[in-house]
């Protein structure tokens, strides 16, 4: 479980090559990318690959205002408690819209495969409405592993191809 597929960022061109699935096999979906915000910069590549496959991806909420939780700082507890309850319930009605999620979970502060707090809600939201549950990389070791594994997502091993 260990093992960690990184993304290929190489050419355009390179990751076009055979992206496409063989015919008769392909699925369109609708899929939200969720991550932890250090892994934003990866969303692009994973976006772009996936859409030319023919999928409609959303990104992460707060994809484009990185920045927003870091703002957040400033409010007074009670209005930090009101944001938060309102990106939680945001992310929950994007699940919702979904067919399908992709998580990115790469290396974090030394902890493989990192899935945070909020992105194990919204798998959590997902495998609660019946949604597809897709793991870029193997489920971490931690103390919600039993969880995850419960929730039976596929793990991909880095080949966006098995998303669909």
């Amino acid at each position: 479980m260990k093992s960690v597929y990184t993304l290929d960022l190489k050419s355009s061109a390179a990751r076009r090559a055979g992206s496409s699935p063989a015919p008769g096999k392909f699925k369109h979906m609708n899929i939200f990318i969720t991550a932890s915000k250090q892994f934003y910069p990866i969303v692009a590549e994973v976006k772009e690959k996936l859409e030319i496959m023919g999928h409609t991806i959303t990104p992460p909420n707060g994809y484009d205002h990185p920045e927003a939780e870091d703002l957040t700082k400033n409010l007074s507890p009670k209005e930090y408690r009101e944001w938060k309850g309102t990106m939680i319930r945001t992310d929950g009605k994007i699940v919702a819209a979904h067919d399908a999620i992709l998580v990115l979970n790469f290396e974090k502060n030394g902890i493989q495969n990192y899935i945070g707090g909020a992105t194990f809600l919204e798998i959590f939201k997902a495998f609660e409405l019946g949604k597809k549950i897709y793991l870029y990389n193997p489920i971490p070791e931690g103390m919600l592993t039993d969880e995850l594994i419960g929730m039976s997502p596929q793990i991909i091993y880095g080949n966006l191809t098995l998303v669909g």
